[in-house]
């Protein structure tokens, strides 16, 4: 009986009895005198229109409205700043941010100690970054339109969703477009984030010391690079595709004990997958096509595991210089090339003879550039040659002593191929802009 009436006690703070619905029409101030004067638990409905921002909420409330209510910023600082727990920000346009930099002005910012906030169901538009998880734990973001600046420089551009050190942040079926990363997520853990579109960016999602966090489900059409892993721990990166990104479609950079497979990077890549100085790695199950380069494996990249992966039509399967033979097959497992013209006289799905995506010439081509002149002089054919009929003579290197027979297939919904589409027809028609993918101090 006293456990009993305990429970009531609590749940009877916990959920206010005159919490409250309160209406809220445009004009100026009145939203911030509507929060000023709510009670925890109080639901504000903005009518359609125009309510001035910016506004901080300091309580437990939810915020709703029709899509035609319109919170603006007037271009001052951040347009919607929670400064509570249990906060709801839902069918609203958030706009008119300020452009400063130093006081990464938001649509909507989540400080810390402002736990659970739920963003959903809004159009967070014009604004530098879209939404700031910054500091607030278990945050979710869900089903959010966001569309960034498109400032000529995208390096001056905001993030549309920018985690940082906010644990156990959810961000699920979101639309970002322009603007800077899709998500950039810095020094958080335990975050996941799923089913999420995007177009037109720098990097799709953007990992920096972010640790035991899941990459899961997205979409990554025409961005400058799909999914940048970087100086992260224990990363999930599962089931994603990169669709003609224009430089990678997965860097694994100072990435260590990340679980990478079922995704397909495919189209008008520089790079399929950049693995530097990344460590027991485990990369599966993944579709690789139509870049100039299958894999880039370089800086003493140790204790990786490859298999059950593709490499089809790739220009380079894979680009590796070292001296050393280094395996690609787990278990009798190994992965699928197409230029790999093996036989399988057993039927068991396996080649009967090992595979070297790369000889000699390579090798010198890589490590010397200048070299390159050389390609179809007859002395480097003859060498090419000479390899291909003694393998005795190829130097250390990637080796599948397993290769698959058949490639994993990963389809593709209709909507993101013509996405895909539209997005290199109008790369063809313009020049790229500042950003260089391969300066790491920009990142």
């Amino acid at each position: 009986m006293l456990r009993s009436l305990i429970l009531a006690l609590s749940l009877s703070v916990a959920l206010p009895l005159w919490a409250a619905d309160i209406d809220v029409v445009p004009g100026s101030g009145s939203l911030a005198k509507a929060i000023a004067g709510a009670n925890p638990g109080d639901v504000l409905i903005l009518a359609p229109g125009r309510h001035e921002g910016a506004v901080t909420i300091d309580r437990p409330l939810t915020v709703t409205g029709e899509i035609d209510a319109i919170i603006d910023g007037m271009g001052m600082g951040t347009v919607v700043t929670i400064d509570a727990e249990d906060v709801t920000i839902r069918g609203l346009t958030v706009t008119g941010s300020g452009l400063s930099g130093e006081t990464l002005d938001a649509g909507i910012k989540i400080l810390k100690q402002a736990d659970r906030a739920v963003i959903e169901n809004n159009r967070v538009l014009g604004n530098l970054h879209g939404i700031d998880v910054h500091g607030g734990r278990d945050a979710q973001v869900r089903s959010n339109t966001i569309e960034g600046t498109r400032n000529p420089r995208m390096n001056d551009r905001g993030n549309g969703i920018y985690i940082w050190n906010s644990p156990g942040t959810l961000v699920e079926g979101n639309s970002v477009r322009w603007g800077r990363d899709g998500i950039f997520s810095n020094a958080s853990r335990t975050g996941i984030y799923r089913d999420n579109l995007f177009r037109d960016l720098r990097f799709a999602v953007h990992y920096m010391y972010t640790n035991d966090s899941e990459v899961s489900g997205n979409v990554s059409i025409g961005n400058h690079l799909g999914f940048a892993i970087m100086f992260s721990n224990k990363a999930i990166v599962k089931d994603n595709l990169s669709l003609s990104d224009l430089s990678h479609g997965v860097m694994l950079n100072y990435a260590n004990n990340a679980d990478v497979s079922g995704n397909l990077v495919r189209g008008g890549t520089d790079r399929c997958t950049f693995i530097y100085n990344a460590h027991k790695n485990l990369i599966y199950d993944n579709r690789f096509e139509g870049c100039n380069i299958g894999i880039h494996f370089t800086a003493g990249s140790e204790r990786n595991v490859l298999t059950g992966n593709a490499f089809i039509g790739n220009r380079t399967q894979v680009k590796y210089v070292g001296t050393r033979d280094i395996e690609w097959s787990f278990e009798g497992r190994g992965n699928y090339w197409s230029d790999h013209p093996g036989f399988d006289l057993g039927g068991d799905g396996i080649a009967d003879s090992s595979f070297r995506p790369n000889d000699l010439m390579d090798h010198i081509l890589w490590s010397q550039p200048a070299a390159a002149l050389l390609t179809g002089a007859p002395a480097v054919q003859l060498i090419r040659w000479a390899q291909s009929s003694f393998p005795a003579t190829l130097p250390g290197g990637v080796v599948d002593s397993a290769p698959l027979m058949v490639a994993p297939s990963i389809t593709v919904a209709p909507e993101y191929t013509a996405m895909e589409a539209e997005a290199v027809a109008r790369r063809n028609e313009s020049d790229p802009d500042d950003f260089d993918v391969n300066d790491l101090a920009s990142h």
